[in-house]
């Protein structure tokens, strides 16, 4: 009851509310596309002064922002293509049985190394690289190295996503040659981290091939020696020529199989068992088997050996077996010392891991700030703006010298003005 009482008090201070206009079908209370430009019209000075105001500060502020420049450095990754290991080695005859492990990684569909070559370009090692060699931590005011490394993140990017193939590295920095200086030592930084990374498949070949001619070259050195005592023992210093040459197919067989099984053991560590060049390899090796296992020299019993007919004394099969012994590991040492000249031949053509196509050249234009761009959208926005203060201020106008509303807004003004309803 004291609150309908209050409200006619309110309603009484107010002056009353005018009597309720009855609701007609007129083109009163409709507002048309002629009347808003009316309205627009009207205040089109209002409109201009906001508008102008947005422009004035939008150049004011895109001069105080400070000026960037961007470098761009664009660079050939190495390229997946057949090796130069695989054009020699198919000219390898019956020696190359290990031809296809120098371009086996390309052959087999290996991924594009571009996103592994960006990946490295924006590590930590590099990044770090950076900061230290161009004291990033003064020029960009951070105490500390990581903060330093985010922040040169955010004005370096690498992008190796494009369809050409080639990775691009554009770094800003407050004039142009720092940022030619910043672009160009970034790929510098990288070659540095590089020349420690065993990472591309010709240094992995050389190392392995390496590894193996060496000791293919010791087991040689002792089967030697084993003839020559054998020679100095029996006193037989040479056989007949069929045997000769029959110890030597046998011999080069039993070196290609060997070669042919470590080429499929190097090529299932990234091939499926369903794989075809795996499945022809793994054929070509049975095939060397049966073939070898025709003349009796097979690898479970290597000293069955078909011989010329007759009988050799106990001396003579002995020399016939370290003969065969000597030539199983020339052949294997002839067919690793190629390998491993192909794969440094290939490393070689590798060269720097990483090629400069367009080295960063002294930009004759800032990249930052835009100050048209940023003008011409703060002058829209500034449009924009006026056109609402203007339609906004024609509503609380016509708002106003309604009877009806000017009466509830002072109701309104009246209610907000005083301390609440009364509890007596």
């Amino acid at each position: 009851m004291a609150t309908e009482t209050r409200y006619s008090d309110l309603e009484e201070r107010a002056g009353g509310l005018p009597p309720a206009r009855p609701a007609d079908s007129g083109s009163k209370d409709e507002i048309s596309l002629l009347d808003l430009l009316i309205v627009l019209a009207e205040r089109k000075r209002l409109i201009l002064l906001i508008t102008v105001a947005f422009a004035v500060v939008a150049l004011i502020v895109s001069l105080i922002l400070p000026i960037w420049y961007t470098a761009d450095v664009t660079i050939l990754p190495p390229q997946q293509n057949q090796s130069l290991g695989s054009a020699i080695a198919s000219q390898l005859g019956s020696l190359g049985s290990m031809a296809a492990l120098a371009g086996a990684g390309s052959s087999l569909g290996l991924k594009n190394p571009n996103d592994m070559y960006v990946a490295m370009l924006k590590s930590e090692t590099v990044e770090d690289g950076m900061v230290h060699d161009f004291d990033l931590q003064r020029e960009y005011h951070k105490k500390l190295l990581s903060d330093a490394r985010k922040a040169f993140e955010k004005h370096a990017t690498v992008d190796g996503s494009g369809k050409d193939g080639l990775i691009h590295i554009s770094v800003e920095a407050r004039s142009p040659d720092r940022a030619v200086q910043l672009a160009n030592g970034y790929v510098d930084e990288y070659r540095n981290l590089s020349q420690h990374l065993a990472m591309t498949e010709a240094q992995q070949r050389a190392l392995f091939f390496q590894q193996q001619l060496e000791e293919a070259k010791n087991n040689l050195a002792s089967a030697e020696v084993a003839l020559q005592k054998t020679e100095q023992t029996t006193g037989l210093i040479e056989l007949d020529s069929q045997a000769r040459a029959l110890i030597a197919s046998a011999a080069t067989l039993r070196a290609q199989i060997a070669a042919k099984e470590v080429q499929i053991q190097a090529m299932k560590t990234f091939a499926s068992g369903g794989n075809a060049q795996l499945i022809e390899t793994e054929q070509e090796l049975a095939g060397m088997q049966a073939q070898l296992a025709k003349l009796g020299g097979a690898e479970d019993n290597p000293n069955a050996l078909i011989m010329p007919k007759g009988k050799l004394t106990e001396g003579g099969l002995e020399y016939v077996r370290k003969l065969r012994d000597v030539k199983y590991y020339e052949t294997i040492f002839d067919i690793l010392a190629r390998q491993f000249e192909i794969a440094k031949l290939d490393e070689a053509k590798e060269g720097s891991l990483i090629q400069v196509v367009d080295p960063a050249v002294r930009p004759d234009r800032k990249s930052f700030p835009k100050r048209t761009i940023i003008v011409l959208i703060s002058t829209f926005a500034g449009l924009f703006v006026g056109i609402l203060a203007a339609l906004v201020q024609a509503g609380w106008t016509r708002l106003k010298e309604d009877p009806e509303s000017r009466g509830k807004l002072n109701l309104l003004r009246l209610a907000l003005r005083s301390k609440g309803p009364s509890t007596s």
